[in-house]
């Protein structure tokens, strides 16, 4: 199983999300092809209910324990409530690579 695969796997079995992404943005880094190791996360759900940011980051950081302990290097996170989702309407674009010789 791929490690994108296994990141919506474990999300979606610990939040519960109403809207779940799990995009592998390896390739805007200086990393080999094919690589999974930098993702970005825009999750929507319930579980997120009057928690701050941190509250709800270390809820996700808790689900994907195992892969953040080898494997993922960077894990960019969008978490918002049904309510948020609906008043921002998407995550923001990641930013271009500054970093590691990537043109």
């Amino acid at each position: 199983m791929s490690m994108q695969q296994n990141i919506t796997e474990k999300l979606e079995q610990a939040l519960s999300p109403q809207h779940l992404e799990v995009i592998n943005e390896s390739h805007m880094h200086n990393v080999p092809e094919g690589s999974e190791s930098h993702f970005k996360v825009v999750i929507v759900s319930d579980s997120f209910k009057d928690k701050m940011p941190v509250a709800r980051h270390r809820m996700v950081n808790k689900a994907l324990d195992d892969e953040l302990k080898g494997g993922i290097h960077a894990l960019a996170l969008h978490t918002m409530t049904m309510e948020e989702w609906f008043d921002k309407g998407k995550a923001p674009e990641s930013p271009p690579c500054e970093g590691g010789g990537k043109s």
